[in-house]
């Protein structure tokens, strides 16, 4: 099972708000995750980024792949190097 940490999008029609998960690749975008480790608002300016550390350095260290906008996130968090 391939498992990627990705986002879900959640708010209203043009207003959207993600939550970051650890979900299967195959599963839809919106669809079953296995973990929620943070979110993402890009509503506010500066951008509103919370990702709980611990939780997302356990998913990395396990074999988890970050889309591209995640591993953006994560960089900007400090995360990844």
């Amino acid at each position: 099972m391939a498992v990627k940490i990705r986002l879900r999008r959640m708010g209203q029609k043009k207003a959207p708000f993600y939550r970051i998960i650890v979900a299967d690749s195959r599963s839809p975008r919106d669809g079953k995750f296995i973990e929620e480790i943070g979110y993402y608002n890009p509503n506010v300016e500066p951008s509103d980024v919370k990702v709980n550390e611990e939780l997302a350095q356990k998913w990395l260290s396990t074999g988890a792949q970050p889309t591209e906008i995640v591993s953006r996130l994560f960089k900007n968090a400090g995360i990844i190097k």
